[in-house]
């Protein structure tokens, strides 16, 4: 299964990120007595520059708020290790992020606790969606791939949506779209043909049918599908492609920088990776306590400075800088406008006992091979 995000990319839009200066910091009296404790707690994170990001914004502030102190653990993906750990019996790590994709099956496994939402303040209940705060995870950072069009190309203004974006005689130039993405793919295909946002999930076979026969409509102008995410903006100030499928937050750095570079967040492909805590861990006390502080809506605005993906607090908007919030894929209005991610189905085994998301897969590998 192609991971919503390479990690990589994320160490990259992170080490950019640290450059946006900090909001203001939290201090002790920032907490809550109910958070304050002693001790440790062990939480994974993704190394480099994502990890360095974390400990400025949301380790530093909460040892000094709590004085609870943070070990962080590094590895490419949690998963792995966490299913090693529960099969040895002994959990040595208490907070995980961990992709939708292998949650369920990790949580029918009994691998999490329950988050404790009685330690949230009323600013982080209110701002965090229902949606985002599950019973044993809650969002730790979203992405998206969206639209991004180069506005030299259109001076009089370029696409609105994907029916635009197949639209190669009213919108003329070269396009990209992702090798790899079979979900971003069919669910953009299917926007194009006139299917609702509501309608995309789950992907039945008369929609994957659908969607092929629309993709071979915009496969003729499709001059570069790129792999990693880095290329998706250079494609468009090298004026490679006029328009191509994008990560919203490489889009959102180079727009910061100054690229002549727009967004459209109509139609686009929102994924979650979640928080959880881990059920057995050491410190769980501590796990929950954490929780509750990086979903606090200034811990979560530096949060979302200094990792480069936002968390799913909205509160946070209003201490974010001014020109960074209608980027965002929790601004309302884009978020009102993006699709949901199924991983659920997207993990769910078929009668041949493959998943979903295996067999889309092949699918778009026989398309892309024919």
């Amino acid at each position: 299964m192609t991971r919503s995000f390479h990690r990589r990319g994320l160490l990259q839009v992170a080490a950019l990120a640290l450059a946006v200066p900090a909001v203001a910091r939290a201090t002790t009296s920032f907490a809550q007595e109910k958070l304050a404790g002693r001790g440790e707690v062990v939480v994974f994170s993704y190394g480099g520059s994502f990890t360095q990001g974390l400990r400025k914004s949301v380790f530093e502030p909460f040892t000094k708020a709590t004085g609870i102190s943070v070990v962080d653990v590094i590895a490419d993906f949690a998963e792995p290790q966490v299913k090693a750990m529960n099969q040895a019996g002994r959990i040595d790590w208490d907070i995980a992020q961990i992709d939708p994709f292998n949650y369920p099956t990790m949580e029918d496994a009994g691998m999490f606790l329950p988050i404790d939402y009685s330690l949230w303040d009323d600013e982080a209940l209110k701002g965090t969606s229902q949606n985002a705060r599950l019973k044993n995870a809650v969002v730790a950072f979203r992405s998206a791939k969206l639209i991004a069009y180069d506005k030299r190309a259109f001076p009089k203004g370029g696409p609105k949506n994907w029916v635009d974006f197949w639209n190669a005689e009213a919108f003329q130039g070269p396009r990209g779209l992702f090798a790899p993405g079979a979900r971003d793919n069919f669910g953009f295909a299917l926007s194009a043909d006139g299917v609702p946002n509501s309608d995309r999930w789950p992907l039945t076979d008369d929609k994957i049918d659908r969607a092929l026969k629309k993709l071979d409509e915009i496969k003729p102008h499709v001059a570069k599908w790129w792999a990693a995410g880095g290329e998706a903006p250079q494609l468009l100030l090298n004026r490679e492609c006029v328009m191509t499928s994008c990560p919203d937050g490489r889009a959102i750095l180079a727009i910061r920088q100054g690229a002549p570079i727009d967004i459209v967040w109509e139609g686009a492909n929102l994924t979650d990776i979640y928080w959880t805590v881990l059920k057995g861990g050491p410190n769980s006390e501590n796990a929950q306590k954490l929780i509750a502080f990086v979903n606090r809506a200034q811990i979560a605005a530096n949060y979302t400075l200094s990792v480069g993906f936002p968390g799913p607090n909205t509160n946070q908007l209003r201490y974010l800088p001014a020109d960074l919030v209608p980027l965002l894929s929790i601004d309302p209005g884009n978020a009102a406008k993006v699709v949901p991610q199924d991983s659920v189905w997207l993990a769910a085994k078929r009668p041949d006992g493959r998943t979903n998301a295996d067999h889309i897969q092949d699918k778009w590998l026989a398309w892309r091979a024919g």
